[in-house]
């Protein structure tokens, strides 16, 4: 079954009546100290490197792109590793020494992917908090069978321990035309409370010329939270009685969270249920944020904790109703130009980073730790990590709270933290 991209014909209404219709300010629900520009730290912010190192977790394994690094929670010690080219491979966690990675699916017969169109192709992969017993994974990808289309699709696995995923037992959940190729989002995980979520873009180009972050009837621009597990009406899944716009008329009950960007990547934190998320900016500003239902993140009436005003929008200064983000940074050589979104760390082998976010940035290709207060109020560290500086491509966890990433570079390849050796 396919949900297409509803038409641009319909009718977008005002912001102000959007939060006027509102039941419950969203940003009411995500207490936080202002937006802190983490290139002008304020005092007592720890800035301090982090005393660790990052080595290469599989030193002979190669996996062109490799753009999704997860666990399938099902206990088999599985690490699997996406191409965006579409390839999905497995490798035991624990086997530093793999070269050859076994072959769990192979999806690039249907997969689009540019080199000069570099943000589509394979994005997004995760597994069923029951995939054990039933099989089911979850993908997102630019087909090859409509120009500039994303679709969202379940697949089931086979045979004993679910070793090989079925590539003729897709159902497609989703079709979203996208109107430019870059923009597409493409992060997909299951939340603690057993839904799916899905990020969108704002659809690319730039400066949203259509406006789809502020338009709740757009699916693009925002974070979407599906139950796949039924089906409702003419959908292949269900809708959250919960969701925050159920009864709003002229949006879509898919959307969860809304005025984003670009999102590249978002995660559960496994202890405290948090969703991360870090939105790319487009000018002047990367930033960080903390996700709850309703919540409107500004784009593209602001970039960060800034009015944005390019495109012919007429921005918006602070908004109690917008909620800005936890943290930003500038676009300079110091820090980067593109953020890329990890996880927070809950591993055992480096005890030191227990509760720490990590991320990076993909033009810089410099890492960080940051950390929550105890209340999740303020960011009270954000700290360097030192490495070769390649594009950090993206990040990914296992089933056992350990953060992995990646980068494309010399032929792809996944890191790991460990601390330094005395």
């Amino acid at each position: 079954m396919k949900l297409k991209f509803r038409s641009q014909t319909i009718r977008r209404f005002a912001l102000i009546g959007l939060l006027a219709a509102s039941l419950t300010s969203p940003s009411s629900l995500l207490a936080q100290s202002p937006t802190i520009d983490l290139s002008k730290p304020p005092a007592g912010l720890v800035t301090e490197p982090m005393p660790l190192q990052v080595v290469e977790a599989y030193p002979n394994l190669r996996i062109e792109r490799p753009i999704v690094i997860t666990g399938a929670g099902d206990g088999s010690g599985r690490l699997f590793i996406a191409s965006q080219f579409g390839q999905i491979y497995s490798i035991d966690q624990k086997d530093t020494d793999v070269e050859e990675p076994k072959l769990f699916i192979d999806l690039s017969d249907r997969v689009m992917y540019k080199d000069r169109e570099n943000e589509e192709g394979f994005l997004g992969l995760t597994f069923h908090p029951k995939f054990k017993e039933n099989g089911q994974f979850f993908v997102y990808y630019t087909t090859n069978d409509r120009p500039h289309v994303s679709v969202l699709s379940r697949f089931t696995a086979t045979g004993d321990g679910k070793v090989t995923g079925d590539g003729d037992s897709e159902v497609e959940l989703m079709s979203i035309q996208q109107p430019f190729w870059n923009h597409n989002g493409g992060t997909i995980t299951f939340g603690p409370d057993g839904y799916l979520y899905v990020a969108l873009g704002d659809g690319g180009k730039g400066n949203d010329p259509l406006m789809s972050g502020q338009d709740l009837s757009k699916l693009l621009g925002s974070i979407l939270r599906i139950d796949v597990d039924n089906t409702s009406d003419d959908r292949a899944y269900a809708i959250p009685k919960d969701n925050p716009f159920v009864d709003r008329e002229n949006a879509w009950p898919e959307i969860y969270a809304y005025g984003v960007r670009n999102i590249w990547r978002m995660a559960f934190d496994p202890k405290t249920n948090e969703l991360w998320a870090a939105d790319v900016g487009q000018n002047d500003w990367e930033e960080v944020n903390l996700i709850v239902k309703g919540g409107n993140y500004g784009w593209s009436m602001r970039e960060g904790a800034h009015s944005f005003t390019l495109g012919g929008g007429k921005g918006a200064d602070f908004n109690p109703d917008m909620i800005d983000p936890l943290v930003e940074y500038p676009h300079t050589d110091d820090w980067g130009k593109s953020i890329t979104g990890g996880a927070v760390y809950r591993g055992k082998s480096v005890p030191m980073l227990d509760g720490y976010y990590l991320y990076g940035d993909y033009v810089s290709g410099r890492l960080w730790a940051m950390k929550h207060d105890p209340d999740g109020k303020k960011i009270v560290e954000n700290r360097p990590i030192a490495w070769s500086q390649l594009p950090v491509f993206t990040f990914g966890q296992t089933d056992d709270g350990e953060v992995l990433f990646s980068t494309m570079m010399a032929g792809g390849r996944i890191y790991r933290f460990a601390p330094i050796a005395l």
